[in-house]
């Protein structure tokens, strides 16, 4: 073995594995001023997702974004009409204002090109229709992303209620907050519009109740509650002035069972928890890796989380894309985010009216 031959046999032993990994998944961004982009962008320095072409319009943010994550001048584009001309990308991630994923449907459903949004899916019913219009016209998804799709906790649950295993659901609780987008620092590009009622479509009620809404209808099988109540707050209007900042809806289900929602900007902490009581016992579902099982109040037992689910959304679709998986009617399905936004407006309604609104 020659000289030659011991030192490159050595170079590529100690390169990252992530070089030699089968093709990652190529996507165009649209939109960056949404928060939740950092994970795709950490994914992308991580070499775990290519990124083919970002339509940004505001060059201040597009020059932040370029610096601090070493993304090429030329994979920039004033918008996606330009960018989809340019560029034949496996899938559009959307990073944009709630009310502009109508527009990115518009433009990618008829060139076949797959779309997965940040929650929720539309600020409003309409924007919901057009969306599923266009997907089913075109045979091609629209899908939503959730951070507690991820969590396996949740997916160990729904696993013990398709086995039937967890009883039959007579309640279910949802807790989704945090002190407030401002107070912990998100950007202001991201507080520019997740604080604005048209942009957004609401405050908390469409920024948390959104989780609770879409957990709920996936343990209920795709179904919609009969009617919705909710009762809105502007506890800090000071800081936001346009919307409210709490929100608690609860949705009554046909079979008696009911759902409660509690999304606020005004708690002490952050937290994303899953409570459901069923007819043999309590299941809380802590955190993404906790859930405990209560057949009384006392002493819960820890289940063990064996289940294997996706670690993010971008293995979720490499997995989709290639056919190991249907999202019929998951967490990330339109079929239950067109439902998650009729909750959201009946909510809305609701608590304006002050008065339970049936769907």
């Amino acid at each position: 073995m020659n000289l030659l031959f011991k030192v490159t046999l050595a170079i590529v032993l100690l390169m990252p594995n992530h070089l030699f990994s089968r093709e990652v998944l190529k996507v165009a961004v649209a939109g960056l001023n949404h928060d939740h982009v950092h994970l795709l962008l950490n994914l992308y320095e991580q070499r775990k997702v290519d990124i083919v072409g970002i339509a940004e319009s505001d060059e201040q943010l597009v020059r932040r974004m370029q610096t601090r994550y070493k993304i090429p001048g030329n994979l920039f584009y004033k918008d996606l009409a330009t960018l989809l001309q340019h560029v034949k990308p496996t899938v559009v991630l959307a990073y944009n204002p709630t009310n502009e994923h109508v527009q990115v449907a518009e433009l990618c459903m008829p060139l076949k090109i797959p779309v997965m949004v940040e929650k929720p899916l539309a600020t409003n019913t309409g924007e919901a229709a057009r969306i599923a219009q266009l997907a089913e016209e075109n045979a091609t998804l629209f899908l939503t992303n959730y951070e507690t799709t991820w969590y396996r906790s949740n997916q160990r649950l729904k696993a013990l209620l398709r086995e039937q295993a967890a009883g039959t659901i007579r309640k279910m609780m949802v807790k989704d907050g945090h002190e407030g987008p401002k107070e912990i620092g998100c950007s202001e590009d991201f507080l520019n519009w997740l604080t604005d009622p048209v942009k957004n479509g609401g405050g908390a009620l469409m920024d948390f109740g959104c989780y609770g809404a879409n957990l709920m209808t996936w343990l209920k099988n795709g179904e919609r509650p009969k009617a919705v109540m909710a009762i809105t707050k502007q506890l800090k209007p000071m800081i936001y002035p346009k919307v409210e900042d709490d929100a608690t809806l609860v949705l009554e289900y046909a079979d008696g069972s009911t759902g409660i929602i509690q999304a606020s900007w005004c708690w002490p902490y952050s937290v994303k928890d899953l409570q459901v009581f069923t007819t043999k016992e309590q299941w809380h579902a802590v955190n993404g890796t906790t859930l405990l099982k209560y057949t009384s109040h006392q002493k819960p037992e820890s289940i063990s989380l064996t289940n294997e689910y996706y670690e993010n959304h971008v293995a979720y679709l490499e997995a989709l894309l290639k056919g190991e998986v249907r999202a019929d009617d998951d967490l990330s399905s339109l079929n239950n985010n067109v439902i998650v936004v009729e909750i959201l407006e009946a909510a809305k309604k609701s608590a304006m009216e002050g008065k339970r609104v049936e769907l």
